[in-house]
């Protein structure tokens, strides 16, 4: 796998929810303890919000709270380092969390929004801050409302049912151009962004569990993308001590 990384000139890596459990962020489909097992994904889609936003806040709290608290954890610190090295050219992410901005990242394209903002849902479109809107919630109001005309405060979320981020545009873009893309915690169940991959000749992908792109991918690794971030930037090490010696 390293191989592949050094002569590639242009490697993207594609992120899931996976990289960020390490994080204390749960993913959404592990059998009892994803997100999906507790809740309701109705709640999450761009129907449930119009129908019941208060709902959405409601049991979504727990996962919001989890994505701003996170800190980047050493999976997210190697994507970063990885890039400084010259390696890694950009980083397509699923994540709301903003963990790779964090860790360092650089040209980060999150295709399902993030968790820094919120807007006036078909109101004004005033905007806020994420803390803004975690101030009304915890004041009692919930739905949090805009202070200006008053409708609910819609996260900068990709809901279930709405148009992806402008983000994906670029992420297309990047995974057109690239030699090689790192399927990283992702389970690639998720549409469009599973047919990202589709486009690239070179796979590897690191995952708890099998993906729909196991087959055609160079190098599969079924474990921990932290252990297995570790072990990449050791062996990246050890090829640059052995070629100075």
């Amino acid at each position: 796998m390293v191989d592949l990384l050094q002569e590639s000139k242009h490697t993207v890596a594609l992120t899931g929810a996976g990289i960020s459990t390490d994080s204390g962020i749960p993913d959404f489909r592990s059998p009892g303890e994803g997100f999906w097992t507790k809740v309701n994904p109705i709640y999450f889609t761009i129907h449930g919000f119009k129908k019941n936003p208060a709902e959405f806040y409601r049991f979504g709290m727990g996962l919001f709270q989890d994505v701003l608290n996170a800190q980047p954890n050493r999976a997210h610190l190697a994507l970063a380092e990885l890039q400084q090295r010259g390696l890694l050219h950009s980083v397509v992410t699923q994540n709301i969390d903003g963990l790779h901005q964090k860790a360092g990242s650089k040209r980060v394209f999150e295709v399902h929004g993030n968790m820094r903002g919120a807007s006036c849902f078909r109101g004004c479109a005033h905007r806020v801050t994420i803390e803004e809107v975690a101030d009304l919630i915890f004041e009692g109001q919930m739905p949090p409302l805009c202070k200006k005309c008053g409708r609910p405060l819609k996260p900068d979320v990709v809901l279930f049912g709405e148009s992806m981020a402008p983000d994906f545009n670029e992420a297309i873009n990047e995974v057109r151009a690239a030699e090689l893309i790192l399927i990283i915690g992702a389970s690639m169940r998720v549409a469009p962004v599973n047919m990202l991959p589709r486009m690239a000749k070179n796979l590897v992908i690191i995952n708890r569990e099998r993906t729909m792109h196991d087959r055609r991918a160079k190098v599969v690794i079924h474990g921990g993308v932290s252990e297995a971030a570790r072990l990449i930037l050791e062996e990246l090490d050890r090829r640059a001590a052995g070629s100075g010696s």
